[in-house]
C-alpha cells in the first residue's frame, strides 16, 4: 500500500470489494440488491472482527449522505406534479389511510415497550412507507408487473414517497423543539407550503428556459454535470433555511422531472446514484450491531409481525376503501408487507438530530432484512388470504365492496355532466389555486427583491425621496402577479356557463371578483405601509386605486401573460413532446383502467425470437387473447400497429387484455428465445489458395454462395505484391488465386 494513502480510499476499496462480491452473491439467491449491500456493510463494519474493517466511519457517513442525496434525487425525477393531480383520489386516499394506520401501529409498540415519546413517533414514520425498491423487484421476480393491481401499488408508493417528504420535515421540526405544538406544526407546515410553491414556481419557470437556450451545448457529460450541481445547489438553499438536504435533492429532481431533459437527466446520473446509494446502505449495515439485536431480539420480532398484519390488514382495507375490489385490495396490500430506504432515512435523522436511541437504528435495520426476505412470500400468500376471506365474508358485505369498486365508473360517467354545482367546485378550486400560486410568488418576489433594491436607491438617493421610488419600483416588479391574481379565469368556460345561468350567478361571480380585487389592494397597502404611511384614510384609497391601474394596464396585462404562458409552456412541454412522439398514444389507459381489461408494458428480450418477425406471423390476439395496442421502440413509437408491423428485440409492446391474458402473454415471451452456443459465434479469418477442387473455379463472384454454403464470406483477394485488394462481383476465381475468406469453419 502507497504510503500514506488517505484511510478514506482504502475504506471505499474494502466496502466496494465486499459489497461487489455480496450482490454477486444475491443475485444469484434472487433477493434485492438492497439487502447485499446491508449485508456488505455488516461484514465490513465495526463489529465483524473477522474481516478488513473500515477505519474511518465518520468519512464513509459523509458518503452516504450524498448517497441519500442521489436516492432523493431520483424519487424527484420519477415524480409529476401532473400525474399526482390526474391519479384522482383513489391512491391518495389509500396512501394517507395506510400511513396514518401504520405510524398508529409503530407508536403504540414503541408505547408498549416503554420507549420514549420522540422514539415512538420516529418509529411511527419508519413503519408508514412500504420499500418502493423491494416490491418493484419482486413484481419483476414473480411476474407480476403487468397485473392490474400493481400499478395501483405503484401509485401510492408514489405517493407515499411525497407524503415520506412531507413527513420528515415535520419529524425534522419536531426534533428541533423536542415536543409535539399544534401551533408550531401548523406554522412549520406552512412556511414549508411557501417555500416548496416558491421553488417550485421559479424552479420551473427559469431553469426549461435555461435548458432549452442551452440544449446545443449541452451533451451527456455536461447534462449529469449541470443536473447534479442544480440538485446541491437546492440542497444547500434548503439546509440553509432549516430543511433537510433530502427535501431540496427531492425538490429539485421533481422540478427537472417537469423538463423534456427528464429521462435524459436520469439515465445521465444513474451510475452516480448506484455507487453512492450503495455506499448509503452499507453504511445502514455498518450499524447492525448483533448484541443490540440479540438485546432486542422480542421488540424486532414484535415489529417484524406488527407490519406484517398491520400492512395486510389496513393496506387491504384501505385500497377497498379506495375502490378497489376484494381481491386486488387483498393483493395490494400483503404486497406492502416491508419498510425500506425511508425508514433507513429517517431513522439517520432521528440519529443525527439526537432525539432517538442509538439501540432504535439497527433494530429498524433487522426488521427491514427480515421483512423484505418475507416480501415474495406475502404475496404470493395473497390469492389464499382472498379466498379464505371471501369464504368467511357475509355475502352483504361482499356485495357493498363489489358496489363500491364499481363507484369510479358512476362516478366517471357523472362527471361528463355539467351541473351549477360542479361547475362552482371546479371554478373555486382554479381561482383559490392561481390566488395561493400568485399570492406566494408575489410575498416571494418582493422579499427578495426589496432589500436589494432599496440598496441600489438609497445609494443613489436621499431617504425621503428613495422611499418613493423602492415603493413605486416594487409595485412594478409585482405588478403582473397581482394583476393575474384579480383577472385571471375571468372568461374561462365554467364562468361563460354560470353567467348563462341565472341573475344570482352573475352577481356571486362579481363577489369572486371583488375578493381577489380587495387582496391585491391588500398587499399593495402592505409593500407601502413597509416603507411609509400617510394615514389609513389615505394609504386605502391609494391602495384601491393603484390596484385599478394594475388591473387596466394593458402593458401589466401582456407582461402577465407572458409570464403565464412561459410558465405553462415549460410546466407542459414535456407533455406536449411525448403526445407529439406518441401521436396522441394511450390515451385510453385511463378508461379501460376502470373495467377489467387494463394496459401492460410487456418488454422482449435481447435473445428474443420474435425478432423480425410480424404481428401475423406470431398471432398474438389469436392465441393469447390480447391486443397490441402500441410498439416503443427507443425514442420511436408504433401506435395501433397493423398486421405486417415487424418487433424486433428490446421493443417494448403495450398490450390491452385482463390479467390472465396478459400474464399467458409474459410468460410465452420469456420461454420463446434463442440459445445461441458459443461455438456459433467463433468467426475465423482464412486464407484459400484456388486449386482444381475449389467449388467456384472459374465462376464470378456474383455467381457463387460463399454464404449459403460455406458459412462465409470474401474479404479480399491478395495481390503478387502481398495486399489485399477488394474483390469486386465480377471478378472470376482462377488457379493460384489466394482468397481471404472470414467465416465459421
Amino acid at each position: 500500500m502507497e504510503e500514506g494513502l488517505p484511510s478514506i480510499i482504502t475504506d471505499l476499496a474494502v466496502i466496494l470489494m465486499v459489497a461487489g462480491a455480496t450482490t454477486i452473491l444475491f443475485k444469484r439467491l434472487k433477493q434485492p440488491l438492497v439487502l447485499g449491500y446491508i449485508v456488505a456493510g455488516f461484514l465490513a463494519g465495526p463489529h465483524m472482527p473477522y474481516m478488513p474493517t473500515v477505519t474511518d466511519v465518520s468519512s464513509i457517513q459523509i458518503w452516504s449522505q450524498i448517497g441519500v442525496i442521489f436516492i432523493m434525487f431520483s424519487l424527484g425525477l420519477e415524480f409529476s406534479f401532473k400525474k399526482i393531480i390526474k391519479m384522482g383520489l383513489s391512491p391518495v386516499l389509500a396512501a394517507v389511510c395506510i400511513m396514518t394506520c401504520m405510524m398508529c401501529v409503530g407508536s403504540g409498540v414503541g408505547k408498549i415497550f416503554g420507549w420514549s415519546n420522540m422514539n415512538c413517533i420516529f418509529l411511527g414514520g419508519m413503519l408508514a412507507m412500504s420499500s418502493t425498491t423491494i416490491i418493484y423487484k419482486a413484481f419483476d421476480d414473480l411476474g407480476l408487473r403487468a397485473k392490474k393491481f400493481a400499478s395501483s401499488v405503484m401509485s401510492v408508493l408514489i405517493l407515499e414517497d411525497i407524503l415520506g417528504i412531507l413527513l420528515m420535515v415535520i419529524l425534522s421540526a419536531l426534533a428541533v423543539s423536542k415536543q409535539f405544538e399544534g401551533g408550531q406544526l401548523v406554522v412549520s407546515l406552512l412556511e414549508l407550503g411557501f417555500f416548496l410553491l416558491v421553488w417550485f414556481i421559479i424552479g420551473v419557470f427559469v431553469i426549461p428556459l435555461f435548458l432549452k437556450k442551452n440544449s446545443k451545448f449541452i451533451n451527456t457529460e455536461t447534462l449529469l454535470i449541470v443536473s447534479v450541481g442544480l440538485c446541491f445547489a437546492l440542497v444547500v438553499l434548503a439546509a440553509s433555511v432549516g430543511y433537510s438536504a433530502a427535501f431540496g435533492a427531492f425538490m429539485m429532481g421533481s422540478i427537472l422531472a417537469e423538463t423534456v431533459e427528464a429521462e435524459r437527466i436520469d439515465k445521465a446520473i444513474g451510475s452516480v446514484k448506484d455507487l453512492f446509494g450503495a455506499i448509503f446502505f452499507v453504511s445502514v449495515g455498518m450499524s447492525v450491531d448483533p448484541s443490540i439485536l440479540v438485546a432486542y431480539w422480542l421488540p424486532i420480532l414484535v415489529l417484524t409481525l406488527a407490519i406484517l398484519l398491520g400492512q395486510s390488514l389496513f393496506g387491504s382495507f384501505s385500497y377497498i376503501l379506495s375502490g378497489q375490489n376484494l381481491k386486488d385490495g387483498i393483493q395490494s396490500g400483503f404486497s406492502m408487507t416491508q419498510i425500506g430506504e425511508f425508514a433507513f432515512i429517517i431513522a439517520a435523522l432521528g440519529e443525527t438530530k439526537g432525539v432517538t436511541s442509538s439501540f432504535l437504528y439497527p433494530v429498524v435495520v433487522a426488521v427491514s432484512i427480515i421483512t423484505t426476505f418475507l416480501t415474495p412470500y406475502m404475496i404470493k400468500a395473497a390469492p389464499s388470504a382472498h379466498r379464505f376471506v371471501e369464504r368467511i365474508l357475509p355475502k352483504q358485505v361482499k356485495n357493498i365492496i363489489e358496489r363500491h369498486a364499481d363507484a369510479e365508473t358512476h362516478t366517471q360517467a357523472k362527471k361528463s355532466q355539467r351541473t351549477i354545482s360542479g361547475e362552482w367546485k371546479k371554478l373555486l378550486f382554479a381561482l383559490a389555486s392561481q390566488m395561493v400560486a400568485y399570492f406566494v410568488i408575489t410575498l416571494a418576489v418582493y422579499t427578495l427583491v426589496s432589500p436589494l433594491l432599496k440598496m441600489i436607491v438609497f445609494s443613489i438617493l436621499s431617504q425621503e425621496v428613495g422611499d418613493y421610488v423602492v415603493v413605486a419600483l416594487s409595485l412594478l416588479l409585482i405588478s403582473p402577479f397581482l394583476r393575474g391574481m384579480v383577472m385571471r379565469k375571468r372568461k374561462s368556460e365554467e364562468v361563460r356557463y354560470l353567467r348563462r345561468v341565472s341573475r344570482l350567478q352573475r352577481y356571486l361571480l362579481s363577489f369572486t371578483f371583488v375578493v381577489r380585487f380587495l387582496v391585491a389592494a391588500i398587499l399593495v397597502l402592505s409593500v407601502m405601509n413597509n416603507t411609509f404611511t400617510f394615514g389609513m384614510h389615505i394609504d386605502v384609497p391609494i391602495a384601491l386605486v393603484v390596484t385599478l391601474l394594475i388591473c387596466s394596464s394593458r402593458v401589466v396585462k401582456l407582461v402577465s401573460i407572458r409570464v403565464e404562458r412561459i410558465f405553462r409552456q415549460n410546466l407542459g412541454r414535456r407533455d406536449l413532446l411525448s403526445r407529439e412522439q406518441q401521436n396522441n398514444g394511450p390515451a385510453y389507459a385511463r378508461k379501460l383502467r376502470s373495467r377489467d381489461l387494463h394496459i401492460a408494458r410487456l418488454l422482449l428480450p435481447d435473445t428474443s425470437a420474435w425478432g423480425g418477425r410480424t404481428l401475423m406471423q406470431l398471432q398474438i390476439g389469436r392465441n393469447d387473447n390480447v391486443l397490441v395496442a402500441a410498439i416503443q421502440r427507443g425514442d420511436h413509437r408504433i401506435n395501433i400497429p397493423n398486421g405486417n408491423t415487424m418487433i424486433f428485440p428490446r421493443d417494448v409492446i403495450e398490450v390491452v387484455g385482463d390479467d390472465h391474458s396478459i400474464e399467458v402473454l409474459s410468460k410465452r415471451i420469456s420461454n420463446e428465445v434463442q440459445t445461441v452456443s458459443n461455438d456459433a459465434t467463433d468467426l475465423h479469418l482464412r486464407c484459400v489458395e484456388v486449386d482444381e477442387t475449389f467449388p467456384y473455379l472459374d465462376k464470378e463472384l456474383r455467381e457463387c454462395h460463399f454464404r449459403k454454403d460455406m458459412n462465409s464470406m470474401v474479404i479480399g483477394i491478395e495481390e503478387e505484391d502481398g495486399s489485399l485488394a477488394l474483390a469486386s462481383a465480377s471478378h472470376r476465381f482462377h488457379l493460384g488465386d489466394k482468397v481471404w475468406m472470414v467465416g465459421i469453419f
